[in-house]
């Protein structure tokens, strides 16, 4: 009996670690903001009619225009120093071909004028969302995240967080193949 008033707290004590290790493990891999699971995948993308974000940016651009070819779609801002980290590869898939189009989140037109003229332009066409209603229709919790839209116009894949070259080789690249049917 004895025994057992020693091992028996030391075996609680042990499982209660594991239990916490277990929990920990499994929390962190669920904060992560690219693992947010979108309902809005496999379904035709929001209705939205964004204006562009200044007259000398081409831009402004409705749901309409994304069907018929496989569109990325990017949510950006000035202000957004990920946005700022993930830009080269935004542009590196705009200069290899993909049709990419950017929804300009919360943000001046004055700012983000700048902003691409400093960084450069990589869009087809950006529309202005300065109220944010179209990314809350798009199910965005954070800038910058990215969609993928096949030709149909549905969403494909959506990744929440800055594309690192490890996001783009495994995830983007795969996916945008997947959507162009290949």
């Amino acid at each position: 009996m004895r025994r057992l008033v020693v091992i028996l707290p030391v075996l609680l004590f042990a499982a209660l670690l594991g239990i916490m290790a277990a929990l920990l493990t499994d929390g962190e891999r669920n904060n992560d903001p690219s693992r947010l699971p979108s309902p809005l995948v496999g379904k035709t993308a929001p209705v939205i009619s964004l204006p562009a974000i200044a007259e000398n940016i081409p831009g402004g651009f409705s749901t309409e225009d994304l069907k018929g070819h496989v569109t990325i779609v990017n949510v950006f801002a000035s202000w957004c120093i990920p946005c700022l980290a993930e830009h080269p590869l935004i542009t590196k898939l705009a200069a290899d071909g993909a049709r990419v189009y950017g929804i300009n989140h919360r943000d001046t037109a004055a700012d983000a004028t700048t902003w691409l003229r400093r960084h450069g332009n990589p869009y087809e066409a950006i529309g202005a969302d300065t109220d944010a209603r179209a990314s809350l229709e798009w199910g965005v919790t954070g800038v910058p995240e990215t969609f993928i839209i096949d030709a149909n116009g549905k969403i494909a894949y959506k990744h929440a967080g800055p594309i690192t070259p490890e996001v783009l080789e495994g995830k983007i690249l795969p996916k945008l193949r997947e959507a162009e049917g290949g």
